[in-house]
């Protein structure tokens, strides 16, 4: 799993982002590229269009719905969503918040940049239990004149 967290595990409002981290963003797109990325709809649709040189498997339970990029592949389930990817040595959950919680569970990793600040939110990351996870890197990035808030970027593994 890789997310963007504040410090009350806030992950967004209104389906977007509650800062503005361009580092972050450079880290998040350094992991991900090349990879199968696994996404709830909304988080989906709070693009303005596919990310480049990543597949993306978007998981709604509308039986309905479609997507006309073909790099874009849509199930039903977390668990329709984790068989795409049984095969690969990487891929990513990345959002949101109910995702997060169906995906916990299967992930072996979590990459987490933790943001120093409190935010008024709707949608939420789980809670890390330190029982199940261990922390094994960290790193400190101080607010700047690009980053409102300092965070830290922490990788978890499965205990």
């Amino acid at each position: 799993m890789i997310a963007a967290a504040s410090k009350n595990n806030a992950l967004g409002k209104d389906n977007d982002l509650l800062w503005h981290l361009p580092d972050d963003f450079k880290r998040f797109k350094k992991l991900t590229t090349g990879h199968k990325i696994i996404m709830g709809r909304k988080t989906f649709e709070s693009f303005p269009k596919p990310l480049p040189n990543r597949t993306h498997i978007i998981i709604t339970r509308d039986k309905e719905y479609t997507v006309s990029f073909e790099e874009c592949i849509v199930v039903h389930s977390i668990e329709a969503a984790l068989k795409l990817v049984q095969n690969d040595e990487i891929s990513y959950i990345i959002g949101g918040g109910e995702i997060y919680r169906q995906g916990e569970k299967f992930a072996t990793k979590i990459e987490l940049t933790r943001v120093h600040k409190a935010f008024e939110a709707d949608t939420f990351f789980p809670e890390i239990d330190l029982n199940d996870w261990e922390l094994i890197e960290e790193e400190y990035h101080p607010r700047d004149e690009k980053h409102q808030y300092d965070f830290t970027y922490l990788t978890y593994v499965r205990r």
